[in-house]
């Protein structure tokens, strides 16, 4: 099983759903780095689940202890781990699936792959485990503004709900309301859609868009480790991600190559793009221009009704939806797919340190 990510500035994360706790090992943070812990919480309360109606009313505190790598609150240069405990777990909502495999879920493949798993939440499987990313990419955020790089991510589309393009908004107005769109009229339509597919007992998913601003130009490892290569990766290692575009992205196929060229000119010696369809990457490097991308995430898979499946052993049967769970996972998706985001870029910053003399 892979449990790690990144090549210099690499995490690795560990725990179950439904176990004592689940955390990760930062490794390659350079020593001397502020480690503002009050941030750290602050991003992982912004994932936590029972924060607000539209969410799971799971109850968990995701407050966090650090093991090491850091003395005097600065960062030593050894391996940052970070424990969470989980402490609102409430196993019996799963015992009814113990040999039942649910619809969309992980259940089924992981049984077959490993001949055992954790039923109870999804164990590995469950988004869980995503608290611990969020809580390595706060410090992958704190290395970030030392380079003067900001992420920002928000809710721009539920169902067939659309926010404005990210330049017509201010995105410090994203937590201003419990869905994460800086749009306050789009953000009204969205939260009434989701307390509507809330009473229907079913689910509704999502777009969330990332806007990644300051970046140095050089950033990306050609050919196969391009930028938008990476980011698209650590994108689609999210649970029900199911889609990543950047720049123009799939729009872009709509334009003629007149249309859709980045033309370049001198800003006070500085190179910049009139346009940016290229969503700040050429040629898997990073050009200085914001870099943009959009995630399309999947209507949560668990639903409050019953639907048809098939147990361990072949038998066809009903499975009844229970325990709680998100009616749309993208507002506290904005925190995962910026600390997935930050890992990457921190990483690369890193490695661009080696890329000449």
């Amino acid at each position: 099983m892979s449990n790690s990510y990144g090549t210099l500035f690499r995490i690795t994360t560990f725990g179950e759903s439904h176990g004592p706790a689940i955390g990760v090992i930062l490794d390659g943070c350079p020593a001397g780095l502020d480690i503002d812990e009050a941030f750290i919480q602050s991003e992982l309360d912004r994932r936590k689940p029972g924060q607000s109606r539209i969410t799971t009313q799971r109850k968990e505190d995701d407050s966090f202890k650090i093991l090491s790598g850091v003395f005097e609150g600065k960062s030593t240069g050894t391996p940052i781990t970070i424990v969470i405990e989980n402490q609102d777990q409430r196993s019996k909502d799963y015992s009814h699936i113990e040999n039942a495999f649910r619809p969309s879920h992980a259940d089924y493949t992981y049984q077959a792959k490993y001949g055992i798993r954790d039923h109870r939440g999804g164990g590995r499987s469950s988004a869980r485990e995503t608290a611990a990313r969020v809580a390595s990419g706060a410090v992958a955020k704190l290395l970030l503004k030392k380079s003067g790089v900001s992420v920002a991510a928000f809710v721009s589309q539920v169902g067939d709900i659309k926010a404005p393009h990210y330049t017509e908004l201010d995105l410090g107005k994203t937590e201003d309301n419990i869905v994460r769109c800086p749009d306050q009229a789009t953000a009204e339509k969205m939260i009434a859609l989701i307390d509507q597919v809330r009473l229907d007992r079913d689910t509704v998913g999502g777009i969330v868009t990332c806007v990644i601003q300051g970046s140095p130009v050089g950033l990306g490892e050609p050919v196969f480790d391009k930028l938008h290569a990476e980011l698209g990766k650590a994108m689609l290692s999210i649970n029900a991600v199911k889609g990543f575009e950047y720049g123009s992205g799939f729009e872009g196929i709509k334009l003629r190559g007149s249309q859709h060229n980045d033309e370049f000119y001198n800003e006070g010696g500085k190179v910049r793009t009139k346009t940016n369809h290229s969503g700040g990457v050429q040629g898997g490097i990073s050009n200085g221009e914001d870099i943009y991308f959009n995630v399309a995430f999947k209507p949560v898979a668990t639903i409050m009704q019953d639907q048809q499946s098939v147990d361990k052993d072949g038998n066809e049967i009903t499975v009844s939806g229970k325990g709680r769970h998100d009616p749309c996972v993208v507002p506290r998706a904005v925190p995962i797919v910026e600390s997935m985001a930050a890992l990457v870029m921190a990483d690369f910053i890193m490695r661009a340190r080696s890329s000449k003399l």
